[in-house]
């Protein structure tokens, strides 16, 4: 890794930016004393909801940490097949007692209106989803002193993110729990995304740009895995969501490890874009129908998640989580660094042994 995004954090270690309420100070702040990058996902925040995160984990740690935006979304949605899966959600509104949200209540999530705050107070670490910034963006948070990464599902992706000036790019393999970072939405590729360890040595030899592995990591052995195939560090998201830190709603804790959930799956039925949840009843009874829209579905069941989780109805809930999801440790944040980070050194312990023994045999 550079020496710049080295010196940020001394453990390769990084905690994935997660929206909705889950990434708060208090768990940026724990992991990044720990020694890793901790995140606040500013997704679905507006540009002074961010700015007052950012405020009070400055407050709560003095340790580089970083700032996650979504990119703007192109209108494609087909107005007809929104209105069908609204009709389709009926049930979910009576049975819930609430209205669908308004699916035209905004796509671009505040973008240039936090871009601004973040060049007026420069965060040490921006990056970004759903797409690729310009050029001119990228350059303009680098003379702000701020390092920047891209995430990209893909090879061609991830040199788009070199070529637009990126200081490392955020490699996810299809295991990652959450939204998929594709930059462009094609329901067409639905179903055939990469695994990681197969997609970092892809883009490994792709670009010259540092490459965050990202997608199922739950374990130091993980980790090291992540590293041996090419990356520099690691984000872990489903790791951290189950720690006391987490802003994730109860339930969404506990049906980690509830044997009642056995799987994840891509699913667009919460937000119309493809995202890795486990398996419930919403997502079984809706995702077949769920029309590629982002962020007009997201709009749409808005009201219906906040509704089910007051409920304390797991089933209605988006309840996202990475293959690993079973591996959940329910471990204070700055505390799971710590194993984690022990788990790598083992892990790597047992690697150099294990090929110096080999020797001669």
């Amino acid at each position: 890794m550079s020496s710049e995004l080295t010196d940020l954090f001394p453990l390769p270690i990084v905690q994935a930016p997660m929206a909705g309420g889950v990434s708060v100070p208090q768990l940026a702040a724990a992991v990044s004393e720990a020694g890793g990058l901790g995140f606040l996902a500013a997704g679905y925040k507006t540009a002074d909801g961010m700015y007052q995160d950012i405020k009070q984990l400055r407050g709560a740690t003095s340790r580089p940490f970083g700032v996650n935006l979504f990119m703007p979304q192109p209108e494609h949605a087909d107005r007809s097949a929104v209105e069908v899966y609204a009709h389709q959600l009926a049930g979910e509104s009576s049975w819930y007692e609430t209205e669908l949200g308004d699916p035209d209540s905004g796509r671009d999530d505040g973008y240039d209106a936090k871009l601004a705050v973040l060049l007026d107070n420069p965060v040490p670490v921006v990056s970004f989803h759903f797409g690729c910034p310009t050029r001119d963006v990228l350059d303009s948070l680098s003379r702000a002193g701020t390092l920047t990464m891209v995430t990209a599902t893909t090879a061609e992706e991830a040199q788009a993110v070199q070529w637009a000036g990126a200081d490392a790019v955020i490699v996810q393999g299809v295991e990652a729990g959450g939204h998929q970072g594709t930059h462009r939405d094609n329901p067409e590729t639905d179903g055939s995304g990469i695994g990681l360890l197969s997609l970092v040595a892809l883009v490994r030899e792709t670009v010259q740009i540092p490459i965050i592995a990202a997608g199922g990591i739950m374990r130091g052995s993980q980790i090291a895995a992540a590293l041996a195939a090419g990356a520099s560090a690691a984000q872990l998201g489903t790791a951290f969501l189950a720690t006391p830190e987490s802003g994730a709603n109860a339930l969404h804790k506990q049906a980690l490890t509830n044997p009642l959930f056995v799987r994840t799956q891509l699913t667009r039925a919460f937000s119309g874009r493809p995202a890795r949840g486990l398996m419930n009843r919403f997502m079984r009874e809706h995702g077949p129908y769920a029309p590629a829209a982002y962020p007009e579905v997201h709009h749409l069941t808005s009201a219906l998640r906040k509704a089910a989780a007051k409920a304390g109805d797991a089933q209605g809930m988006a309840l996202w989580a990475g293959q690993g999801h079973r591996l959940a440790r329910e471990l204070p944040a700055g505390q799971l660094v710590e194993v984690l980070a022990a788990e790598l050194d083992a892990a790597r312990t047992a690697l150099s042994a294990e090929q110096g023994g080999g020797v001669g045999r």
